[in-house]
């Protein structure tokens, strides 16, 4: 059984439309995992949080540049 959810779950959960995901899995901002063979994919719920924090950024007028300097910047930090 495979765990995660699937990208219409993903999009829900986050409150946002599966083209949006898309979109970002193609600016770098959000990772694509991987299909397996004959099956779909699916994310981590942890997804969901970076989509809400991306909108929320986007929302308080970053630029999707700026946020993905911001998500980098968050990858970094060692001081968790």
């Amino acid at each position: 059984m495979a765990t995660g959810l699937s990208i219409g779950k993903l999009a829900a959960a986050a409150g946002v439309n599966i083209e949006t995901i898309r979109y970002y899995q193609r600016r770098g901002l959000l990772d694509e995992p991987p299909k397996p063979l004959g099956g779909y994919r699916h994310y981590l719920p942890e997804q969901v949080k970076r989509l809400r924090f991306i909108k929320r950024a986007q929302a308080l007028g970053f630029t999707l540049d700026e946020v993905g300097i911001l998500l980098k910047l968050d990858a970094a930090c060692t001081c968790r």
